[in-house]
């Protein structure tokens, strides 16, 4: 059985274990009538049991599917010659992929006729029954651990047993497995940016990376090329985020406001249920809907609004790029805002209407203050998406390196260099490649700075209104 049909054993087997452990408790219990007696309820015992079934198994399941191909990959080579043993890695790892690719011809049967005296073909028809062989293995031992841990945890039921306080401890375990998985998912991420960056530093120096002001990494390929020596000054690219960053906050921020002002204290339920939703809808339009939108409709107006006043606009600009950006996080700032709002206790803004106060003055003085927290964390979450986004930069502001600030100008940003940098066939000891892995870096190092002060603006206001 290959590896998805086996979890569907695994969690057929988990269900029948759970049917089958309620229904031995039950008897353990003496009948149905008398399962109060028992420590923890039946459903308890038979979650416990699903899980002690499952779980493992899957354990298993992940651990032989890490090693099963290094494992075949050995074998494989212990079987062939030692001629072939003895060839080039590059050769020898050639060889092995036309016996992968007969072997797979085999499996399908698309092979037309099989050599017996081709050394390719022997190998690949072993290849196919070791591999028939491990998944046969595979599918015993997983059926085998399911049914053991089954009967071990089974045979431990008594009335006194502590079903539930196990099934906890297993969930918590769980829980904690998933924490770490995320915690040693982020550090491998700083570590993987950080040595790349590393590597990019020691060939550019740091200060003409961070303090240099102009970005052309072009690196020529032979000595006598002109015209590719490389520049990896980035504040341009930092200008040119900070520049659309900025015109898209100043945008949605107030907009974002009003409108969760507006919903949570003035819009009748039936205006809200209708708007609510279809405000939200712009949050899923691809982002790529929203650069054609402005490369098509924004930025020719704003050329021919700016041609009108008599001001030189370019085809690509940062200011179609910042609203039509500032557009799209709207949604995000005025449902989470709303909710904030829509959180604080009533009793705050009945006492503020009981004490004489008006409407507009609660909402300054009482509900926006109370809400703090969660139109931080809102602003905190476009202020993330309008810094990490490309598509709309690509299209409507450009990809020329331009250190202005000057909305009307096209300049690009550091997502947008990144891409740039990594598409295609490159080499990953250049330092033309190297370079977004420091831009990289240089994002992540932004966004933990604003997740520090989010932070501690959140703690202020909530010790004092919580």
């Amino acid at each position: 059985m290959n590896t998805s049909t086996l979890i569907f054993v695994i969690a057929f087997l988990a269900l029948f274990s759970y049917w089958f452990a309620i229904q031995r408790t039950i008897k353990l219990a003496g009948g149905l009538a008398k399962v109060k007696r028992l420590t923890s309820l039946p459903r308890q015992f038979g979650t416990l049991t699903a899980f002690w079934c499952g779980l493992p198994a899957l354990i298993v399941l992940l651990i032989w599917s890490i090693f099963e191909t290094s494992v075949v990959h050995s074998i494989l080579l212990s079987s062939l010659t030692q001629e072939v043993n003895q060839l080039p890695l590059d050769q020898l790892s050639l060889y092995l992929n036309d016996i992968h690719v007969i072997a797979a011809q085999i499996t399908d049967g698309e092979l037309i006729r099989f050599d017996e005296e081709n050394l390719k073909h022997r190998a690949a028809r072993y290849l196919v029954e070791t591999q028939v062989s491990a998944d046969w293995m595979k599918s015993g031992l997983v059926l085998l651990v399911c049914v053991c841990s089954v009967l071990f945890i089974v045979s431990r039921f008594t009335a006194d047993f502590q079903a539930r306080v196990k099934m906890e401890k297993i969930i918590g375990g769980i829980l904690w497995a998933s924490s770490g998985v995320a915690l040693l998912t982020t550090v491998g991420i700083i570590l993987s940016v950080l040595f790349e960056s590393i590597q990019f530093f020691s060939a550019v120096p740091p200060l003409e990376f961070l303090f240099g002001t102009e970005w052309s990494p072009q690196i020529a390929m032979r000595s006598d090329q002109v015209g590719g020596s490389g520049a990896f000054g980035a504040i341009p690219l930092f200008a040119g985020t900070l520049l659309i960053t900025a015109i898209a906050m100043l945008l949605s921020i107030p907009t974002g406001l009003m409108i969760a002002i507006y919903l949570s204290q003035y819009a009748s339920e039936r205006l809200r249920s209708i708007a609510k939703p279809m405000l939200e809808i712009l949050a899923g339009v691809p982002t790529v809907v929203y650069g054609f939108f402005a490369a098509l409709t924004v930025a020719p107006l704003i050329r021919d609004f700016g041609g009108w006043l008599g001001l030189s606009v370019a085809s690509e600009s940062a200011l179609a790029a910042g609203l039509v950006m500032g557009i799209m996080i709207i949604p995000f700032i005025s449902s989470l805002s709303d909710d904030a709002i829509s959180a604080v206790p009533k009793s705050l803004k009945e006492g503020s209407l009981g004490l004489g106060a008006t409407p507009s003055e609660t909402i300054k003085k009482v509900l926006l203050p109370a809400a703090v927290p969660g139109i931080v964390g809102a602003i905190l979450l476009a202020l993330s998406r309008a810094i990490g986004e490309t598509m709309i930069v690509v299209m409507a502001a450009g990809m020329a390196a331009n250190l202005t600030a000057n909305p009307l100008e096209s300049v690009t940003t550091v997502t947008v260099q990144i891409v740039t940098l990594l598409t295609g066939d490159q080499e990953f000891d250049s330092p033309k490649t190297l370079a977004a892995f420091a831009l990289g870096l240089m994002l992540f190092v932004t966004t933990l700075a604003l997740n520090i002060i989010a932070l501690k603006v959140v703690r202020k206001y909530r010790e004092q209104y919580d």
